[in-house]
This record gives structure tokens, sequence and C-alpha cells, in this order.
């Protein structure tokens, strides 16, 4: 059987949380000393929109004595939106929420708002802006000597990643914890799931499929005030130096289970995309549908579908066929050793924050950059191969010198760079 040098190492597996026995039991799955549980932490967000002020609830919630102190963000009404959430009321929270704790002077704007964040004494910073700011802000965290959550995708492009990995060292080297937001990692059926395919219960993994296909998102309009930087930043999931493209920002959730089912990562992919629906220029420069075949060693073939339609049929999850069996790898196998997961569920977004939370306590630290790092990684992958009609390999786009970021990050002008056509020379 030919070896996978993509492989994941046993520890490297472990380290993620994968199947690890304390996250399969119940909740709270780790036992601290009374010390370690009451220790207070100050968290900051950089990245106050939906996704950040929902990670800033997520974190409080997780565990006690957790105060937000922080918040940044490059636009003013977008921190106002966020301190009027968290210290409200919603539909799904009738109270207000305790440990919110920002003051006017702890709230940060503009395209440096991170530096001036991570002056403050925050001891673990929450990255939910656009995810082609990932890699700096990351990289000023750590260096700063702050415990990280970031959201996932962690770049946007093979030298971004590379900046993630090489952060991600220096995390290691300094004792700071380090969690993605890869929600599937942090639920307790999923993680039981995998551990029982990769003890043999389907057999070997010959094939699989993973789908994101759903409706369209949001877009926040243009006003006349703008530049086109704030422009692209407002409206940052349509162009693909700030987002990645739906492939990596979206369905990055189903190629981190392909990755974490397979053990590894794919040695080589071919894929179709483009755009059908979405063809006005207000949708940026990315597509609107992927197909992409993820070839793996001994011939193992993961077909991957993604589209954002509107008024079209969803389908989001993973199926993978194995010689003794298969299996939805979220919840259930089906075959001789057929099982089903009816355990008590914990919302994987807090999960993973207690996770985080243990882990400072407790000084053993998570390393997740390298995990979040790679499963970005499979996914610029795939939008590679779409983008340009060529068959790319894994020593190929981790090499890659493709870096999408503006040689300045300023209010004023920005890349408008074209819709990528297979065949002909990609627009940078």
């Amino acid at each position: 059987m030919t070896k996978n040098k993509n492989k994941m190492t046993r520890r490297n597996f472990l380290a993620t949380g994968a199947v690890a026995t304390a996250a399969i039991s119940g909740f709270p799955f780790v036992h601290t000393s009374r010390a370690q549980a009451t220790m207070p932490l100050k968290i900051g967000v950089i990245g106050c929109g939906g996704r950040g002020t929902g990670a800033a609830e997520n974190a409080i919630t997780a565990a006690p004595n957790i105060h937000l102190i922080a918040l940044a963000d490059p636009f003013a009404d977008r921190v106002e939106r966020c301190l009027k959430s968290l210290t409200g009321t919603t539909r799904r929270r009738k109270t207000p929420l305790e440990g919110v704790e920002v003051k006017d002077d702890h709230c940060f704007t503009g395209l440096d708002c991170y530096k001036k964040l991570l002056e403050t004494d925050v001891d673990y910073v929450i990255l939910a802006g656009p995810p082609g700011f990932r890699p700096i802000s990351f990289a000023a965290a750590i260096d700063a000597g702050k415990h990280v959550f970031m959201e996932k995708p962690v770049a946007t492009d093979p030298v971004g990643v590379r900046k993630i990995l090489e952060a991600g060292k220096k995390a290691k080297q300094k004792g700071l914890s380090v969690c993605v937001g890869l929600d599937n990692r942090h639920s307790k059926s999923t993680m039981e799931t995998v551990k029982r395919i990769h003890d043999g219960q389907i057999g070997d993994v010959v094939s699989g499929q993973i789908y994101y296909n759903t409706g369209s998102l949001w877009h926040r309009g243009d006003e006349p005030e703008w530049t086109q930087m704030e422009y692209q930043c407002r409206n940052w999931y349509y162009f693909c130096w700030l987002s990645g493209d739906h492939i990596v920002e979206q369905h990055i959730h189903n190629i981190d289970v392909m990755t974490w089912v397979m053990d590894g990562y794919p040695i080589r992919a071919i894929g179709v995309g483009g755009r059908q629906v979405r063809t006005d220029p207000q949708w940026g420069n990315i597509y609107d549908h992927f197909v992409i075949d993820f070839e793996f060693p001994n011939d193992v073939h993961v077909m991957s579908m993604c589209r954002q339609w509107q008024n079209t049929d969803s389908k989001v999850g993973e199926f993978f066929v194995g010689t003794r069996g298969k299996t939805n790898p979220r919840r259930e196998i089906m075959g001789p050793n057929s099982w089903k997961f009816e355990g008590e569920m914990v919302t994987p977004k807090v999960y993973e924050h207690f996770e985080l939370i243990e882990s400072i306590r407790n000084g053993n630290p998570m390393e997740q950059a390298e995990l979040g790092a790679y499963c970005t990684l499979t996914s610029i992958m795939g939008r590679e191969v779409a983008y340009t009609g060529k068959d790319i390999t894994w020593d190929e786009i981790l090499n890659s010198d493709l870096d999408l970021l503006p040689k300045k990050l300023e209010f004023g002008p920005a890349p408008q760079r074209a819709v990528p056509i297979p065949g002909q020379p990609r627009p940078l």
C-alpha cells in the first residue's frame, strides 16, 4: 500500500481534540482545580461583524470568569453594533450577558485596529475579521504573547498559509494556545463517529462525496462616500483576496471532515467552477459554483461540490464508502457495524471556546494552527484547480508564490481584479 506522505500523525490527530477521551464524556469535559476554574481571563475581539459578535458570546457562555474588555474593527458602526448586541437582549437570549466590560478607550477602529487591541492586557483574542487579514493579525497576536481563537479559513492564499504555519511554530515555542473555528472538530457526534471510522468500523475508505450546496448570502450595498477599499472590506465575501471564495470560506467545513476521515491531505486535485447565477459586478470576482475531484493515495477519490444559488435545493454534508460499510461521519455508520450517535450534544461553537479556555487554565496549550493552515490550503487547492483549469499537486500548492494581499492596506484604492477564466493568465 502506498504511504500517504500527507498523513496526519497520531500525535497531531490527538492534538486536534478529535479523539480525546475527555471530549466524548460529558460537559464540562475537563475537570480543573478551583483556582484554575476561577482564574479570570480577559478577551478581545478583532472583527466585530456577525461572527465576531457570536464568537464573543460563545466565549463568555463557555466558562465562568471570562471578561470581554476590548473590541476592534475597521468600522466604528460595527463596533457599536457588536457592543449593543452583547449588552442587550435578543430573541434567543432574554438577559444581558455578564462579563461584557468594554470601555470607550478599548474600542479601536481603522485598518490597523488589531495593533491597538493587542497593546491591551487581553489574555486571548478572537480573530473574526475577513480571512485575508488573518495571517497578519495572527502573527501580530503571537508576537504580542496572546492566546488565539481564529475563525476559519486562516488565509486566502498559499503565502498566507505559510505565514500561519510560521506563526504557529512560534506560538508552540511560547506555550500559547491556538484554536481554529472548524466546528466539526468540536462536535461530540463527529468526534465519536470519526474515531470509529479510524478504528476500522467501515474498513478502508474507498470513495467519498462532500457537499455545501446552499443559497446566496448577504450584500452590504454601496455608499457614495465609501472608498473602493471600504466597499470591498464591507462586502468582503465577494472578493477573493478577502474571503478566499466560498469554497475556502464556507465549504472548508466539509473539506475539513474529508481530511479528518482520510487522516491526511490530497495528493492532487482537478476540477471546474464558474459564475452562472451571480454574474453582476456587485458579486465581486468570486465564483458561484465548484466541483472538485480530490485524489488521495491508493486511488481513493472524494468528489467535492459547492454552490451558492438562490431558490435551489440545498445539500450540506459528507458521505464515505468503505470496504465494510458506509458513513455519514457527523453521526452514523451503516453496515455490519451499524451505529448512530445518540448522546447529549453541546453546541460546537461554545465547546471550542471551552476547550481553549481549559487549555489556557491548565497550561496544556492547544496546537491547531497547523490543522487550520493545511485544511485552508486544501480548500485553496480546490479553488485554484477551478480558477486555472490545471491539475495541481499538494507540493505545488504548498510551495506556490500566489499572494493576493494588496501591497498597501489603507482606505482609498483597492485591487479590482477580474473574474478568473481557466486557461487564461490569472488577473493579478
